[in-house]
């Protein structure tokens, strides 16, 4: 199919928006590529595939690839030159009206990734277009997944929750289960809760744990009454971008330095009080150091009035 100059400014336009996106994900340190399929299906522990049929999909919803999440952008903008002449090609049939063969994506919760037609998509979204016939094969993973959740950022820390569900079997154990963290490592220290909880509970008990019988009594006697004390004290809303998960880790060390401290056992709603005590004072302190320094620029602003 022969192309025309038109063909070639779409493609300098869609590789020009590249390169200045590229720029201000290398000013901002925020990744602008598309996800890589391999580093999805190893660190989420993805498993079978069920083809769905052929199926309209929003675009908006593809957010990876398997073997070309390095030709393009995370908004399908060509990240290379040498891909101008298929993709000069394909915007001809675009334009022309040409019916294209559908797609192949996998489908991971309410996300998609290309399997072949990575330069279908491309073209699509720079037509303005919003849905695309695609042959969909589903595959399962143990983590819900949603649009707010998978990113290059939020990856790793995803993979931590799928080996931490793998290890503790919380989702089986206790289906409702959201234990989410905004930030890597949180896993790895509610595994070191949970054994700790498990050795003392052989020692309370005198008799074997099972690990099954220590993840939920860990989830249900010392987790969930500090989330319910979080709630209760309407914690959250003051630390935006952050979990409950997050403040329940803060407040668990909290309680324990408290314990520490006094020797006494310490409830969630104590630590919880006496950290509130502690925010209200250094907002307080805060406020007051504010209100001084707008006192002082006044006061400083007045003088320079009074000599003009």
């Amino acid at each position: 199919m022969a192309t025309t100059v038109k063909d070639l400014h779409d493609f300098r336009r869609a590789r020009s928006k590249e390169m200045l996106r590229a720029f201000w994900a290398l000013l901002s340190g925020k990744s602008h590529r598309l996800i890589a399929w391999d580093d999805v299906s190893s660190k989420l522990r993805l498993r079978g595939g069920i083809s769905r049929g052929v199926q309209s999909i929003a675009i908006s919803q593809i957010v990876g690839s398997v073997g070309r999440y390095q030709d393009f952008d995370d908004a399908f903008l060509p990240a290379r030159s040498n891909l101008s002449e298929r993709w000069m090609r394909l915007n001809r049939a675009f334009d022309e009206s040409k019916n294209l063969p559908p797609i192949q994506l996998y489908k991971v919760g309410d996300l998609y990734f290309v399997l072949d037609g990575n330069h279908r998509v491309s073209v699509a979204r720079q037509h303005g277009i919003d849905f695309i016939d695609a042959e969909v094969i589903e595959v399962q993973s143990r983590i819900p997944i949603t649009n707010h959740d998978l990113n290059s950022d939020t990856l790793e820390i995803l993979g931590e929750y799928s080996d931490f569900l793998e290890r503790t079997q919380l989702d089986r154990l206790r289906p409702e289960q959201k234990v989410r963290f905004s930030i890597g490592g949180g896993y790895t220290r509610l595994t070191e809760h949970i054994a700790k909880h498990r050795y003392f509970m052989g020692l309370d008990l005198k008799r074997d744990i099972s690990e099954d019988e220590a993840v939920t009594d860990w989830y249900d006697h010392v987790y969930l009454p500090i989330i319910a004390a979080i709630r209760e004290a309407n914690l959250l809303p003051r630390f935006p971008n952050r979990t409950e998960a997050d403040l329940y880790l803060w407040m668990s060390e909290h309680q324990y330095y408290l314990h520490e401290e006094s020797g006494a056992d310490i409830s969630p709603q104590a630590a919880i009080a006496d950290m509130m005590k502690y925010l209200n004072e250094k907002e307080a302190r805060e406020t007051d150091a504010l209100i001084s320094l707008a006192q002082t620029q006044d006061v400083s602003t007045n003088l320079i009035i009074g000599r003009m």
